[in-house]
């Protein structure tokens, strides 16, 4: 689900560029962030404790933004495992509306299902002490919701009209 800001283009999977995840949490928000080209997604080195200053939040993300200056940000939409959205997915929805308004950024919406588990699960196969996967689980978790997104960009591209620098043929 796609929130637009109304000051870009939307050439979808043809847009190149540099994009900003957030794994929002009620106590936490993890950061990831793509490479330039929008291929490859690394866990970002900082989180938000959250305090319930909600301005502090958006506050810490607009450095983020500031600093990486990405094409979109990709929310984790918390769904429930049917696919619906409880309570948890329209507070996010709701947080990523405040993200798009404020910063005047595109933001998606991604299923994140899972991610948290799945981050948690490959942070303790990889020996790393509780009292670490706490402070970088969530980046972990933003780091893979963003790899399925550039996934499915690269797949939609291949079935796209994108020529070799990114840019939409049509």
């Amino acid at each position: 689900m796609r929130l637009s800001s109304g000051n870009s283009s939307d050439d979808g999977p043809c847009l190149r560029g540099r994009r900003l995840a957030l794994d929002v949490g009620a106590r936490r928000i993890g950061m990831a962030v793509s490479d330039p080209l929008g291929l490859i997604s690394s866990p970002g080195t900082e989180h938000i404790e959250r305090t319930g200053d909600e301005d502090r939040d958006l506050e810490l993300i607009g450095r983020w933004i500031r600093r990486y200056d990405p094409v979109e940000v990709v929310v984790g939409l918390p769904l429930r495992t049917d696919g619906s959205a409880g309570e948890a997915a329209r507070r996010v929805m709701a947080f990523a509306e405040r993200v798009r308004e404020r910063f005047a950024v595109p933001v998606v919406l991604w299923d994140e299902r899972f991610s948290t588990v799945i981050a948690e699960n490959a942070l303790i196969e990889s020996g790393v002490r509780r009292r670490t996967r706490r402070q970088v689980r969530d980046s972990v978790a933003a780091s893979l919701i963003l790899q399925s997104y550039l996934d499915h960009l690269r797949r939609q591209a291949d079935r796209s009209d994108c020529d070799e620098n990114g840019e939409s043929g049509s």
